[in-house]
């Protein structure tokens, strides 16, 4: 039951752009692109400290789902 995934990571917008609409105008791009490529799902990853941009992403409709690690070498 596999699946194509779109995965979106590393977005910036900048300090004085952030609020303008940038940021929203990108990830739309960016999931019609995956829906016309057709994937089934579009998963990001963000760090926890990242409030804002966490409230940002779930306005946009995603739903907080897993815990991501990483181990530093």
């Amino acid at each position: 039951m596999g699946a194509t995934r779109a995965t979106i990571e590393g977005v910036r917008v900048r300090a004085d752009q952030r609020g303008a609409g940038v940021g929203e105008e990108l990830f739309t791009w960016a999931i019609e692109r995956a829906r016309a490529r057709g994937a089934s799902l579009v998963q990001l990853t963000t760090d926890v400290t990242r409030k804002d941009a966490q409230r940002f992403y779930e306005r946009l409709g995603f739903v907080a789902s897993h815990i991501g690690m990483k181990l530093p070498l």
